[in-house]
């Protein structure tokens, strides 16, 4: 039977890493980084620098689950990221 998990590889922070994650949930933080116009690499690495404890995989989940129940805090707070080009602001999330 194969497993639900697929091990995927990203680059956050100029490094190479994996994540392991069930389809819904990559589908899920794909649909989360494009609504914000990050790129998926921007989005892992803010959840990434912001998690508190747990592994990256975990953190994901968590943070898409939170996306999805209705966006608490954690997955609704933004911050202003400097502008990239004139009159462009872009935003960053913050996953506290």
């Amino acid at each position: 039977m194969k497993s639900p998990v697929v091990k995927r590889s990203i680059v956050i922070a100029g490094h190479k890493t994996s994540v392991s994650l069930e389809d819904a949930f990559w589908t899920g933080l794909k649909e989360i980084a494009a609504k914000r116009d990050l790129t998926l690499s921007d989005m892992v690495a803010t959840i990434d620098q912001d998690r508190r404890h747990g592994n990256l995989s975990s953190a994901i989940r968590l943070f898409v689950l939170d996306y999805y129940r209705g966006g608490s805090q954690a997955a609704t707070h933004v911050e202003p990221k400097p502008a990239a080009g004139i009159g462009r602001n872009e935003q960053i999330v913050r996953a506290d």
